[in-house]
């Protein structure tokens, strides 16, 4: 048994799928696919239920997936040890970041920490932010970049942005006289906001919540991109933080949402005792996104 098998079996374990697993981790389909028949053989059971769409693990699988996490990460470990020692980073970097992101900073600390460290190989992932908090958790990611209403719990974090919720719309809409626009104002009128598990939308449910209102969502979209373009054709009223809103003034009007105090956050979120690629990777964040070092 050697680690790679061991590396290609998390991540079929967590991408339920071949395909994605062997993007990950650099190799074709096939390979991955005989690699882990290797592995089932060595072990004497199959590790996978293979018969439906998604791939999900069997009771073998399942028993063995917290076992070999726990092997790469001690294999990790002796390469943080030696980096610690000789001051030169290897690995690698797994780093999460809400779907659409385009945030200059973020890829602006990400080219950084390559030119500084080239031999740490980094591995880019997007997702809805409750997927990514949790791959921080089981270890699949390093830390991730999202979107949330609170810092993320059991993680340590850095927050970047904390920014009011608005409302944002076309000319010649119903709101566009207001110069003052409350949460009852919007949800007379369908929404288009992002999808359940991103920040934006945990803090406007949770504030629709606690007026007792429910909104008529006329469509998702995980892109402040495609949220702009669908307020503006008129399907609903945008629902955006501050400073992505800024990026769509020569088509849309945008109120902050008066009664709606509670921030969305935008934060780094990354398990306690981070090892050094982490701590050096954070460093280039924090000189990006021009926050302090505490």
């Amino acid at each position: 048994m050697e680690l790679r098998h061991l590396e290609y079996f998390v991540a079929v374990a967590e991408e339920r799928n071949f395909t994605r697993a062997a993007a990950r981790v650099h190799i074709s389909q096939s390979g991955v696919s005989a690699q882990i028949r290797q592995l089932e053989r060595e072990l004497g059971a199959e590790l996978f239920d293979r018969s439906a769409r998604a791939v999900t693990l069997t009771v073998a699988g399942k028993a063995a997936l917290d076992h070999a996490r726990a092997a790469l990460a001690a294999a990790g470990a002796v390469r943080q040890a030696v980096s610690e020692v000789t001051g030169v980073l290897r690995g690698r970097l797994a780093v999460g970041m809400v779907i659409g992101c385009t945030i200059t900073p973020l890829f602006d600390a990400l080219a950084a920490f390559r030119q500084a460290h080239p031999g740490v190989e980094i591995s880019v992932r997007e997702d809805n932010s409750d997927l990514l908090v949790a791959g921080v958790h089981d270890g699949a990611l390093d830390l991730a970049l999202v979107g949330a209403a609170a810092p993320p719990d059991g993680l340590e974090s850095l927050t970047i942005v904390s920014e009011r919720l608005v409302a944002a719309f076309p000319a010649g809409h119903p709101l566009a006289g207001r110069s003052r626009v409350r949460l009852r104002d919007v949800l007379a009128h369908p929404v288009v906001c992002m999808p359940p598990g991103t920040g934006l939308r945990t803090v406007f449910d949770a504030a629709c919540a606690r007026q007792g209102r429910e909104p008529a969502v006329a469509a998702q979209a995980s892109a402040a991109d495609a949220i702009a373009d669908l307020a503006a054709r008129g399907l609903g009223v945008g629902i955006l933080s501050e400073s992505m809103s800024e990026a769509y003034r020569d088509r849309l009007t945008a109120r902050v949402i008066a009664d709606v105090a509670s921030p969305t956050l935008l934060a780094f979120g990354w398990r306690p005792a981070p090892g050094p690629a982490v701590r050096a990777f954070l460093t280039h964040a924090r000189r990006a996104f021009g926050v302090d070092a505490r």
